[in-house]
């Protein structure tokens, strides 16, 4: 394994909006190399901190990233599967992060197939446990399938004739490389090339890795592991990930359910927590010079109330 390096972004805006105790649960439900996890340790030295991450070669180098602290309990896991394997703690955590990024090792790392700037097999799996890769996306899925997640996963209004393309290419011979596709996009789009390949990599990636599949039901049922006044904060880094997250803590955040019509409240629904952040907070100046990656990274903190 090299290097294993992820920056960890909006490191003092995510130590800033916690309040824990030195006897508080922490849980880190996407580990990655230990950034935040370290950060956090330092500042508030919690009674145990759970770490979670799909990739293994996440975990091996948080384990050497945090070796000289004892607290730290480590889990290979999809974060999603987290709420179920920790009911017997539930209502005990003082702070929970999420940070939904593909980490700069992942994408650096050529022989994982996350970016297209890096001539490598078609892979983009978090977890390599999984048999599931790009590959079989791209050369397995109809054009309409195709079309339908370049669409809505990449938000990408040139969909189908870029499915269109590929289709064609691979019916002289399978497409293998990230270089390939990069390659069959860039020829197909009339617009912005880079923006279309980007967008259709970050589409291939979230159904490879089913990145927003219940993402809305984990964050309600992880929400469930806070203490009375414990925090949940979530980093996202696109729109279709944000948009999820904003509109849960709107639902955990609302009091009267009543229909409009209704001349007074009968549902007596009280809302179950309140924002810590009414807008996402967003990298400052500094850290955006610092690193590149950090200017798509959105963050929404909600307290339990």
């Amino acid at each position: 394994m090299q290097n294993f390096s992820h920056v960890p972004v909006l490191k003092t805006e995510v130590l800033e909006n916690f309040q824990l105790n030195n006897d508080d649960l922490f849980l880190d439900c996407t580990l990655g190399g230990g950034g935040h996890a370290k950060a956090i340790i330092e500042r508030f030295n919690p009674r145990i901190y759970i770490g979670v991450d799909q990739d293994k070669e996440a975990i091996e180098a948080a384990k050497k990233n945090l070796k000289n602290f004892k607290t730290v309990q480590y889990e290979h896991s999809n974060f999603k599967e987290i709420p179920k394997k920790l009911l017997d703690k539930k209502g005990l955590f003082g702070g929970i992060l999420v940070d939904l990024g593909v980490s700069s090792y992942q994408i650096d790392n050529s022989e994982r197939g996350f970016s297209f700037n890096k001539d490598a097999k078609l892979d983009m799996r978090m977890n390599q446990d999984n048999e599931f890769t790009a590959w079989a996306v791209v050369n397995g899925y109809s054009e309409k399938t195709l079309a339908d997640i370049i669409y809505k996963y990449g938000e990408e209004r040139e969909s189908r004739r870029i499915a269109s393309a590929i289709v064609k290419r691979r019916e002289k011979s399978t497409i293998d490389t990230t270089l390939q596709l990069q390659q069959i996009v860039s020829a197909a789009v009339k617009g912005d090339k880079k923006k279309a390949v980007q967008k259709v990599f970050q589409a291939i990636r979230i159904e490879v890795n089913s990145e927003l599949d219940e993402l809305d039901v984990f964050i309600k049922q992880v929400f469930e592991l806070l203490r009375h006044g414990g925090r949940l904060a979530i980093i996202s880094f696109h729109s279709l990930e944000d948009r999820i997250v904003k509109n849960v803590f709107q639902e955990l955040t609302r009091g009267c359910i009543c229909p409009p019509s209704f001349p007074q409240c009968v549902c007596n629904h009280k809302p179950e927590g309140k924002l810590v952040t009414k807008k996402p907070i967003i990298a400052g100046q500094q850290e955006l010079e610092l690193n590149s990656r950090s200017s798509s990274a959105k963050l929404r903190i909600i307290e339990k109330l």
